[in-house]
């Protein structure tokens, strides 16, 4: 054993047992030990950032971007809405529908892909089940990795056997040659994984600190009643307010009754770039003809002015309710809805609503107003602002942060900027769906590389504004999950470089090759399925191919076994979160730490090799 090659294995230790403690955050470990190995000089420079222009680093920040356009857009809840319908709210069912789907899904994509395709709509459904999202996380990464199996370009060991085996001189492997095993697999995976990961640490709530201080946009609306004062009137082609501002025209004094926002639509050309423009109402905005005007009052003054201005009550409540009995989104990207309170010390105490400057400094509307547990809808100029009053406020997003940050004598509750990030882009739903679709046929035909793929479709989905800006685009990027693979791809490459995976993997197969052939088959199988620990599974499957080739020949007996041995113990590996991207895709939205991953994933990572070595002799005759 050489100089370098200890130091490698001593940091190797150290780091995971660092990892395991979880005292020490996984990314800052990660880039300690790449450190480390540079600076002793076991890898150059170049080596060491290799990992960070590594394709599968890349295109992890691209399905990042990908997952959080399916959240932003809503599709993520109407795929988890139909998931749900499939499975009902029973944990153990949701656990096999989302396993199986994941599965079926990884036969014929990247489990990387299938993982972050899959992710958004997890989180939705476990939401809307109410579920812990930890519960379902960790087996959909694993399920992706059972999904490969059952085909040839499953994963990439799968490749690597079958080139090894035809420039042996046996026959090429069929695409469906690792169908029979690969139900096996997945059958007594899915089965392993259900019943262990009960096993699960319970993921922290999904909801922080701002939920605590902030309620929804739901909940504001609910708790003013804003559904049962809300209506929405359409602008007819005869109605006398065409090409008429808002300040022309006396609505307020004159019905009772206060115009919010006027929505449009932008072009009708396309169905899927069609956009509504909604435009807070000032007293310059100008109504058109279509136009759909949001106001509140009494139902009666709103039926006269309804009737005055020849305009189309749509519907009796404006927020209307679905199957489910939640409200329809009282908020777009644009615009929105805050509650502030006002303190003993404010300007405004004693002021009337109309004289508040509200409007005119910060061009927002005062909805309601909260006192003493009453709330006042109805003729609010007039009324008097005091100490301690809750005012439920509308208008542009950005006025609204602008007011939070502005403004001595007012506090606005929650963080305006977070609610309107969270705001769903519903429109765009079906070309979110479009993008991922050709995404996912483009892998499955893989004329360009997946990472290009992958990029394309990210680049796509900002570009279509199925996420609002690249502002959002990178925040859906979890960077703790990047560093921590772009960091350990290196340690991969000490090694190998120093002769550590050729020493652990030659050493297991001689010592064990003298207890016949079902021995082997099992030293081969858990010597790769150790060795996928530490370096990716196609680095494993490129060691280990001709290494188990050549024992079985030397044996006398069939090598494919051997070779698939090679190709399930290096795809299978579930005990720790940085051997595969979606194990290091779900750490951070499952609120996983290190050791969830050895407590879950190594139980089932030698239950299943054990299934394995009994199974494979069974499908493959020694």
């Amino acid at each position: 054993m050489n100089i370098d090659m200890l130091w490698t294995l001593i940091i190797l230790a150290v780091a995971s047992v660092l990892f395991v403690s979880g005292k020490v955050r996984s990314d800052l470990v990660a880039v300690c030990a790449l450190s480390l190995l540079v600076m002793l000089g076991i890898i150059d420079t170049n080596e060491a950032l290799a990992g960070f222009s590594s394709s599968v680093v890349i295109m992890m920040i691209g399905l990042f971007v990908v997952g959080g356009a399916i959240f932003q857009t809503g599709l993520a809840k109407i795929a988890s809405g139909k998931l749900l319908q499939l499975s009902g709210s029973n944990e153990t069912r949701l656990l096999l529908t989302v396993m199986l789907s994941a599965s079926l899904i990884g036969a014929f994509v990247s489990n990387t892909g299938t993982v972050a395709v899959m992710l958004p709509v997890v989180v939705s459904l476990a939401t809307s089940a109410g579920v812990q999202t930890g519960r379902l996380l960790m087996p959909l990464a694993f399920a992706g990795s059972l999904g490969g199996m059952l085909t040839l370009i499953g994963t990439p060991p799968n490749m690597v056997i079958s080139e090894t085996l035809e420039k042996a001189g046996y026959e090429p492997l069929t695409f469906f040659s690792f169908t029979p095993i690969g139900l096996i697999c997945l059958v007594a995976g899915t089965l392993l994984i259900a019943l262990f990961s009960k096993w699960l640490l319970k993921s922290n709530d999904q909801t922080g600190d701002i939920s605590q201080k902030q309620r929804s946009l739901y909940e504001l609306a609910s708790q003013y009643s804003l559904g049962n004062n809300l209506y929405r009137l359409q602008v007819s082609v005869n109605s006398p307010m065409i090409n008429k501002t808002l300040k022309e025209l006396s609505i307020s004094s004159e019905y009772r009754v206060h115009i919010h926002e006027v929505r449009r639509r932008q072009s009708n050309k396309n169905p899927f770039f069609k956009t509504i423009n909604t435009e807070f109402a000032g007293p310059n905005t100008m109504i058109h003809v279509n136009d759909v005007i949001y106001v509140t009052g009494e139902f009666e003054d709103v039926a006269r002015f309804a009737a005055d201005q020849m305009l189309e009550l749509l519907a009796e409540n404006a927020v209307e309710k679905d199957a489910n009995g939640k409200m329809e989104s009282l908020a777009t990207p644009q615009i929105g809805i805050a509650e502030v309170l006002i303190p003993s010390n404010s300007k405004h105490i004693n002021q009337l609503v109309k004289h508040s400057g509200f409007r005119e400094n910060y061009n927002v509307n005062i909805l309601g107003i909260q006192r003493k547990g009453k709330y006042l809808l109805h003729e609010l100029k007039e009324e008097k602002i005091k100490a301690g009053d809750a005012l439920l406020i509308q208008g542009e997003w950005k006025h609204i942060s602008r007011l939070a940050q502005e403004h001595e004598d007012v506090v606005v509750v929650g963080q305006p900027a977070e609610a309107a990030a969270n705001i769903p882009l519903s429109h765009k739903a079906p070309l979110a769906a479009i993008i991922m679709i050709l995404m996912i046929a483009a892998m499955i035909i893989n004329v360009v590389p997946a990472v290009v793929c992958v990029m394309v479709a990210a680049i796509l989905m900002v570009a279509t504004g199925c996420l609002p800006n690249m502002e959002a685009a990178y925040k859906t990027v979890n960077w703790e999950s990047i560093v921590l693979i772009g960091a350990m791809i290196p340690m991969s490459t000490a090694i190998e470089k120093t002769g550590a995976a050729a020493m652990i993997s030659e050493g297991l197969v001689n010592s064990i090759g003298g207890f016949g052939p079902i021995a082997l088959l099992a030293g081969i199988y858990f010597a790769t399925s150790l060795m996928t620990l530490f370096i990716s599974n196609t680095a494993c499957a490129v060691l280990f191919a001709p290494i188990a080739l050549a024992a079985a020949l030397s044996m006398d007996v069939n090598p494919v076994p051997y070779l698939f041995a090679v190709s399930i113990g290096a795809s299978m590996c579930f005990a720790v979160p940085f051997s595969t991207p979606p194990n290091a895709l779900v750490m951070s939205a499952g609120k996983y730490k290190f050791i969830d991953y050895v407590k879950v994933g190594m139980p089932v990572q030698l239950l299943l090799g054990m299934v394995m070595v009994i199974a494979l002799p069974i499908v493959f005759p020694l």
